[in-house]
């Protein structure tokens, strides 16, 4: 397991109504949530090594607009190596997010 994938640090956080809002967004794309009680990073690519653009609140849903293999990581909805591209250049590991399938669920990214 990553242990680095999620943490409890507010460092890098947008816990700020706009920077919620903001992931919330306005658009007709199916949000999924990230697994209850996790703040999970945010990353430049498909992997822990990756730098952290951001922390992810608690309670938030994601857009995944494709998603990309990648380092696999074990989180609470199982083990994967699929990264979930959630804007662009910001990636996370798909075993925090509930999409309710151990498969892709959006296309591959280029």
């Amino acid at each position: 397991m990553a242990m680095d994938e999620h943490t409890d640090s507010v460092t890098g956080t947008d816990d700020t109504a706009e920077g919620v809002a903001a992931l919330a967004g306005t658009d007709d794309v199916t949000r999924y949530p990230i697994a209850p009680g996790y703040r999970v990073n945010v990353r430049t690519g498909p992997g822990t090594k990756y730098g952290i653009v951001r922390t992810l609140p608690y309670g938030v849903k994601v857009a995944v607009y494709c998603q990309k293999p990648g380092e696999r990581v074990t989180g609470p909805y199982g083990t994967s190596n699929l990264w979930d591209n959630i804007a662009n250049g910001q990636f996370v590991a798909d075993a925090y997010v509930h999409t309710g399938s151990d498969g892709y669920i959006a296309p591959r990214c280029d």
